[in-house]
């Protein structure tokens, strides 16, 4: 399902623990690393979509996470044209994205990459906040930081009625993107 522009409609997922750093995973047999996201169904909504995925790519079910929020609308970002598959009709020019922020609920335990015959990723780590939009292909970067951007006042760790004073700051609090 393309749009009349040649945007694929897709969901993106941060999936967050209660310390603020975020599942952040290898593409399976490549050395490339992305959050979790895929393409929706033309009969799901955004939220169906991104719980499919997220139980295909990752294993989880929705008791393993709460949603703590979403984007307003979409995120675009345009494919390299070496990447783009002129063949298919229409051609497919990039992706539009609702991303949405998720409270892991669980323990790694719950994480299986296998869920599926197909797996999308090989391995996974928990990194800081911020760590994805320096990290992730080039092409991706900047809806990885205005996805970001938005969702991170809705990270229970970064707001200041959740978190124990007695600790120290979380990293992404103390980027340097963030003057400090």
């Amino acid at each position: 399902m393309i749009d009349a522009d040649g945007f694929r409609p897709n969901v993106g997922i941060v999936l967050a623990r209660h310390d603020g750093r975020v599942f952040w995973a290898r593409r399976a047999g490549q050395d490339g690393w992305q959050f979790p996201q895929g393409g929706m169904n033309s009969d799901e909504t955004p939220e169906e979509a991104m719980y499919r995925e997220l139980a295909e790519e990752t294993g989880l079910k929705p008791e393993h996470v709460d949603v703590l929020g979403a984007t307003p609308g979409w995120l675009r970002y345009k494919l390299p044209r070496n990447m783009r598959r002129r063949h298919q009709k229409p051609v497919c020019i990039g992706q539009k994205q609702v991303w949405f922020l998720l409270d892991f609920r669980a323990d790694d335990s719950a994480l299986d990459l296998q869920a599926t015959g197909h797996p999308e990723f090989d391995h996974y780590r928990w990194v800081d906040f911020w760590f994805p939009v320096f990290n992730v292909i080039p092409f991706k970067r900047r809806v990885y930081q205005r996805a970001l951007e938005h969702l991170e006042p809705l990270v229970p760790a970064f707001r200041p009625e959740h978190r124990d004073p007695r600790l120290p700051l979380p990293a992404a609090l103390r980027a340097n993107h963030r003057g400090g």
